[in-house]
């Protein structure tokens, strides 16, 4: 049998012997039945036993070159290409500083005996007001406000409802609104609805909310409850008070205080939910009207809300500390447009009015209310102090979460004043706009920045079925063509908004605005034409400046002395 070259590649070991086959200089093969010994290709390299051979009963040896060669030469020069073993251990040559070498005895003989100078110069710079009011930005600040999100009920805006509330909900991901109308028009037995969209959802679409409760009568306002994100209180045209759940879709209802004596009967304007006092994880809906009733409800069984405590404001019991128009003949109820709680004592809250002056107010009056308004339980006359008015009712009242005697309010004479609980005339008084002021807020997060909504309006907004609103003069004024959503940093100026956002373009007015608790840079705003816009703020209305708080307590105790 003869065998064949076959054609691998050598290192320079095997070189010769690849000539030799090539030239044919290998030893003819004789196969099995042939004489003589079969004789190997010699490649000059070591030859070692063939085991084959001696398996076919030949004699004789084979020489590989393959082994060798790979083992010896390819070996060696492959891992001298990989591993730069040459360069990275070489000896550093000129220019090349070595790693330095730290002495740590003298290091920390050093720093012991400079220890003293550097803490009270520490010390010293600390006290330094040479950087008060610089602050590091390590981020690059935002200039501008967004809208985020346009959101309506396509069958409630095609009533011609208007967004009478909005409120974020606990987790502050669900934003819910209330359809009814703030203007002229009986607009009592009309349907309404309250809607909720979760903007945390994926495929939000803004014009299909997750939630739709249908409300037999106009729906004045709303306020999320503190703690069970789905649980939504609502006051209504018809005078009642209701609680939805908004998790339930087929069955949303879960209390309501139906129409008995004890119901508003004027307008509901405003519910807040109020921890009971001996169980701060029970929670009670307080509803003011424009009847002069300020009522606490509690949900019992079979659906109900049953009136627990109550307050009645009359002419006859308000405290005479400021000088205040008298009321119509035979009026003697105050009608109430808004509340707003002390964050620092959970029994005090402030209660605006049509006539257009703020109250001081307790929920631990004992007083009787002098009041014939018929009542399952004793009505008492929670008026404290009376504050200087506007110049038309006050829509709006809102407490500081930073200071406990700050409060701002805002009605038809397109006025923002901020008050003291602890004087009658006004810190200051701005005038925002020429158009009526629906709303104002303060910022959970900023201490001297708030926001308002404003928009052109006609009288009668605050609807009284049973008896009309005596007509207040207003200060002769310029229209202005849009609706806004103001934001003031009174760091920065006392006189005039940091921010105008222009909300809609027809005139049309935005009625309610609310800042998200949990994420801050997010305020809702709801108008006229049954939208609702999410709006962001910038980094400039979110990150307190510095000495803010501090600067909010001297705007009251220059006012206070």
């Amino acid at each position: 049998m003869a065998t064949r070259a076959r054609p691998w590649r050598l290192g320079p070991a095997g070189s010769a012997g690849a000539e030799k086959l090539a030239t044919g200089g290998a030893a003819s093969a004789e196969g099995p039945g042939r004489p003589g010994p079969l004789q190997d290709e010699t490649l000059g390299v070591a030859s070692v036993p063939s085991r084959w051979r001696d398996a076919q009963g030949f004699r004789g040896e084979t020489k590989s070159c393959q082994t060798a060669s790979v083992a010896t030469a390819d070996a060696a020069s492959q891992a001298w290409k990989r591993a730069d073993a040459e360069v990275q251990t070489e000896a550093p040559g000129p220019g090349v500083l070595p790693a330095p070498r730290h002495d740590s005895a003298r290091l920390a003989a050093f720093l012991r005996r400079v220890e003293a100078t550097v803490v009270r110069e520490l010390n010293r710079n600390w006290r330094s007001h040479a950087f008060d009011g610089f602050s590091v930005k390590w981020t690059e600040p935002q200039r501008t406000v967004t809208c985020l999100h346009t959101l309506g009920y396509p069958p409630a805006q095609g009533q011609g409802l208007h967004v009478t509330s909005v409120s974020w909900n606990t987790t502050g991901s669900v934003v819910a609104c209330a359809y009814g109308r703030l203007d002229d028009g009986d607009w009592s037995t009309l349907k309404s609805f309250v809607c909720a969209w979760n903007l945390d959802r994926r495929g939000l679409s803004p014009r299909q909310p997750s939630a739709v409760v249908e409300v037999p009568s106009a729906v004045m306002c709303l306020a999320f409850h503190p703690t069970q994100p789905s649980h939504v209180a609502g006051g209504l045209y018809s005078g009642e008070v209701l609680v939805w759940d908004l998790s339930r879709p087929e069955d949303p209802l879960l209390w309501c205080t139906g129409l008995t004596d004890d119901t508003h009967t004027d307008p509901v304007y405003q519910v807040v939910w109020l921890p009971e006092p001996r169980h701060s994880h029970h929670f009670r809906v307080l509803s003011v009207a424009t009847d002069g009733k300020v009522l606490l409800w509690q949900g019992v069984g079979a659906g109900q809300l049953q009136l627990t405590e109550g307050f009645a404001l009359v002419v006859q019991q308000l405290p005479r500390n400021t000088k205040l128009k008298k009321p119509p003949r035979g009026e003697t109820e105050v009608g109430t447009t808004a509340v707003a709680f002390s964050s620092f004592d959970p029994s005090l809250f402030v209660l605006g009015t049509e006539g257009g002056f703020p109250l001081k107010c307790s929920l631990a009056a004992e007083e009787a209310a002098l009041t014939r308004m018929p009542s399952s339980v004793l009505l008492r006359a929670p008026a404290q102090f009376t504050f200087s008015p506007h110049g038309g009712p006050v829509y709006s009242v809102s407490c500081s979460p930073f200071h406990r005697n700050l409060f701002l309010s805002a009605g038809t004479d397109g006025h923002v004043h901020l008050y003291s609980m602890l004087q009658a005339q006004a810190l200051t008084s701005l005038r925002l706009s020429p158009k009526y002021l629906f709303a104002v807020r303060w910022s959970p997060v900023r201490p001297l920045v708030f926001a308002a909504a404003s928009g052109e309006g006609a009288w009668g907004t605050l609807k009284r079925p049973q008896r009309p609103l005596p007509k207040v003069p207003l200060t002769p004024c310029i229209s202005l063509p849009e609706g806004d959503v103001q934001l003031f940093d009174l760091q920065k100026s006392s006189q005039k908004p940091t921010v105008s956002i222009k909300q809609t373009q027809d005139g049309s007015p935005v009625y309610c605005l609310e800042f998200n608790r949990q994420q801050t840079q997010l305020l809702a705003a709801g108008d006229a034409q049954g939208t609702v816009k999410v709006w962001q703020l910038s980094s400039e209305f979110t990150e307190q400046g510095p000495r803010e708080t501090e600067d909010l307590e001297q705007l009251a105790e220059e006012v206070a002395t």
